[in-house]
Order: C-alpha cells, then structure tokens, then sequence
C-alpha cells in the first residue's frame, strides 16, 4: 500500500511556473530575436544540487516530503531551512505515516538523518520505515509518452500504437532519453508500506537516533541539533546538499521534560534559528490536546509549515454519502501554513491554497 493525498473534487494547487523573460528593441549587429538562456540550466550551474534536492522559485530549495502528492500540494516540498509540524491525532497515529515517508525518502537519496522518538531503542523504528515501489521505469517511460495517468484499456493501446510510430521515425531517440532519466535519482518516491527498508541502508553511518524517554532536560537534543546542523550550514557555491531531522512526539508524557511548557518553547526557537540558517528540514510532530491553548498557539506560531492529522470515524455514514471513495480513506490531512522564506510576499500574508483539507489513503497496488 503506498499513501496518496485527494482534495476530492477540488483540484490541488499547480506548481508555480517560472515567468518567461524577453527583451523590446533590436540590438545593432545583432538579431533582435534571441533565444533566451535556459533557467534551469543557470540555476543549476550557480548552484550544483545534490540527490534529493530540487531548485524552486526565488533562490528556493525543497526536499521531498516521501509522499508525491503532499509535495505537489505544498508547491515543491518541503523547504530547506523550515521547521514543519505535524499535530496529531490522539485517536489514531496516522501522523506516523507522514513521518515514516519522510525519513524513508531522505534514507534514499543518502541524506543525513537525526531521529529522536520518546523510545528507549529509537533505532528499532527504522525497522518500520518503507521502501520504494520497485519497477517504476515503465511508469517513467508511460509518463513520458504522456500515458502517465490511469486511463481505459482503449486509451492505453492508442498511446502505445502512436508511441510505435514515432519509433519508426526517431528510432531509439526517445527510448535512451527515458532511460537517462530513470537512471537519475527520483526527488518523490511512492513507498511501500508493506515491505522495509533493506537493511544495508539503515546501517549507513549517516543516520543518529536518539531518545528522549525519561530525559529530564532537552539540552541533549539541543546540543545534537546543533551538532548536526553544523554540518549543513549553507555556503556560497558549495554543492546544494540536504540533511533531516525528525522528532516524533515532542512533547509526549513519556518524555522526563513533559510540563516543561517553557523549555520547549525555548528548544523549538532556537532550533527554528539553526534549521533557518542551515541547508536542512526539520520535521516535528506533537499530541496538541496534552498542551494548552496559549502555548499550543505558540508552537504552530513557530511552524514554517503547519499539518494536522484527523483520523476518518469507522462507519460515518453521512461522511461516506459526501465523500467519493471514503472506503479506502483513513483520514484528513489538513494544510494550516506553508512555508514562505524567500519570499518577496510578506509573512503574515498566508499562501491560499485551493483546497485545505486533504483526503489520506492508502492505495493498493497489484
């Protein structure tokens, strides 16, 4: 089963298209139509990005989230130096599936990982991270030939009829440069949630886990964020790389600082100015209902990017008359706040979103 997002009949936001440049006039000596620089190409030459690591609009650098759907929804990812908080549901822990995907895909592309979790072998939870769907070169090369998306069996034998004719005439041009493409690194992968991670990926000396069970102060998880960071801090013309941080549960009763209002606060500002100033993302999910009001408003002030987690209730029947499809739905992943650096748009100024509330499932696959 691999999770999908579905804002039901309203279509999610598409990705920002880069604005076409030109210049009036004629140049002397000179044609006065030009062909304009390739963007992609100068962006990619100023600043060389590592595996994982997608260039975006305004200097912007995202990573990707584990599900291709949330990216989509959230224009690109997840942004590099924001902290992204997931509220959960006390009644179910589906928040663990956004937290699984996201520490699954930066495993993948070999992106540095810090995990902490209220557990006193935090370790074994990477027993339980996904791995990739296999064979998704053929699913490449139909998206290329513009047959990526489901259709009827007539439409299917119609793109493969007219991809055979273009054979005739190109040859194996289009073949070898779907192949060029499967060989590159995917940024989003659809992850199988039946099926671990192989398990030479998970002893890569690239992942830290530590535990904050009955941990009195959070001066150790402080003092290994920083350390982390550290290694990640942006440089002029440095490659583009990535590194992840993943806190589960933060303020959980299992926690030894649980009641500690203020120091948590004061742990999740300092870590928001080292994760602003680094090439990293910071994930953190956390039970709001064992917080009160006035400082549960103060950690989603703190998010970059706010999500929330509602679990669907079994057997609604009014919901499913609503809802197309609400059998295979688990639950509603609602969009509070998207991350903004760099953005020329002010802060409290909120990016409006098509649609807010998102439907989870989890999609079979044959």
């Amino acid at each position: 089963a691999a999770t999908s997002l579905s804002p039901g009949r309203v279509a999610a936001p598409p990705p920002m298209a880069a604005a076409a440049t030109g210049t009036g006039g004629q140049t002397l000596g000179r044609s006065s139509f030009s062909r304009a620089a390739s963007s992609k190409t100068a962006s990619s030459s100023s600043s060389p990005t590592a595996s994982g690591v997608k260039l975006g609009p305004n200097g912007a650098a995202f990573v990707s989230s584990g599900i291709p759907d949330l990216d989509r929804i959230l224009d690109g990812g997840f942004l590099l130096g924001s902290v992204v908080m997931v509220m959960e549901d006390s009644d179910a822990p589906h928040h663990l599936l956004l937290l699984r995907a996201f520490m699954a895909q930066g495993v993948v592309h070999k992106q540095p990982l810090l995990f902490a979790a209220p557990m006193k072998e935090p370790r074994s939870f990477l027993g339980a991270l996904p791995a990739p769907v296999a064979s998704s070169k053929e699913d490449a090369r139909q998206r290329a030939m513009g047959g990526g998306a489901a259709g009827d069996g007539r439409a299917s034998d119609e793109g493969l009829r007219i991809a055979w004719q273009y054979r005739k005439y190109f040859g194996d041009e289009r073949n070898s440069n779907a192949e060029h493409r499967d060989n590159k690194q995917e940024f989003s992968h659809d992850f199988d949630l039946r099926k671990p991670l192989e398990r030479h990926l998970l002893n890569a000396q690239h992942i830290e886990c530590l535990s904050t069970q009955d941990v009195d102060t959070l001066h150790d998880l402080q003092n290994r964020s920083s350390a982390f960071l550290s290694k990640h801090q942006r440089k002029e013309g440095g490659n583009l790389s990535a590194g992840r941080i993943a806190i589960q549960s933060l303020c959980a009763p299992q926690c030894g600082y649980f009641g500690k209002d203020w120091d948590m606060v004061s742990f999740l500002r300092s870590l928001k100015a080292m994760v602003r100033s680094s090439n990293a993302v910071a994930i953190i999910t956390f039970p709001y209902t064992v917080l009160s009001d006035s400082f549960c408003k103060r950690w989603q002030h703190l998010a970059d990017t706010l999500l929330s987690i509602k679990a669907i209730p079994d057997e609604d029947k009014d919901l499913a008359k609503l809802l197309t499809g609400y059998q295979d739905m688990v639950g509603f992943l609602h969009v509070h706040k998207v991350a903004q650096t760099n953005s020329q748009v002010p802060t409290q100024v909120p990016v409006i979103l098509e649609a807010s509330t998102f439907s989870l499932k989890l999609r079979k696959r044959r």
